[in-house]
């Protein structure tokens, strides 16, 4: 074979060899030139066959809504965590126990139970000195105290039966204003109604409505 002959072969096996390495588009998809480059986009058979030749942006901006599509609200549940017990002994303040007596009674902690709750507690012992006797309500249900003047082992204890003694039947009115959780004011005219202190606290005269001042009580005090 001459030189000439078999560089003529070689050329042709060469041309061969590329067209048999040329990429053919998949079925659902369609091509376009960009940067001198050919590029693949979704497309179906007709549009390749018809030679409808979009590119990959132009496709994207073509996608529609039917106009009688309502969009729909995702309701996602509201989880709402509740400290307990053993947080609410770490940090120790007359908030702190306010809400554990509400914990204990299966009350929720609203702003304004735990207000009325703090409001209570310092007509009761004050505010500095609020732990006395480990019976911040003079509670003399379980404290070995008729008139309130008894004591616990714990500010826990104190908690569990001052909230047993608000549901023991007596106290009506203030259960169902910590049941609503919603007016500081409702429940502390049931309290002032009620038979807890015997000064029904002057009808209220003898109730200060300015903030409470927060402060924790000794850590030996819970228990």
């Amino acid at each position: 074979m001459s030189l000439r002959r078999r560089a003529l072969v070689e050329t042709l096996m060469g041309a061969a060899l590329v067209a048999s390495l040329t990429v053919t588009p998949a079925v659902g998809a369609h091509a376009s030139t960009r940067n001198g480059e050919r590029h693949f986009a979704p497309g179906t058979p007709a549009q390749i066959q018809s030679g409808d030749v979009r590119t990959t942006a132009e496709l994207d901006a073509a996608l529609t809504v039917d106009g009688d599509v309502t969009p729909s609200d995702v309701t996602r549940d509201t989880v709402m965590a509740t400290a307990g017990i053993e947080t609410l002994k770490q940090s120790g303040t007359n908030a702190d126990w306010a809400k554990m007596v509400l914990l204990f009674g299966g009350w929720k902690q609203t702003d304004a139970n735990v207000t009325v709750m703090l409001r209570w507690m310092r007509q009761e012992n004050g505010v500095d000195d609020w732990w006395n006797r480990n019976n911040p309500l003079n509670n003399g249900y379980g404290s070995g105290g008729g008139s309130g003047l008894g004591s616990y082992t714990s500010l826990v204890d104190a908690a569990r039966y001052c909230a047993e003694n608000i549901q023991s039947g007596r106290y009506p009115g203030i259960v169902a204003g910590l049941d609503a959780g919603t007016s500081a004011d409702a429940t502390a005219q049931a309290i002032w109604a009620s038979p807890w202190a015997s000064s029904h606290y002057a009808n209220g005269s003898h109730w200060s409505t300015r903030e409470v001042t927060i402060v924790k009580a000794p850590v030996d005090a819970w228990g």
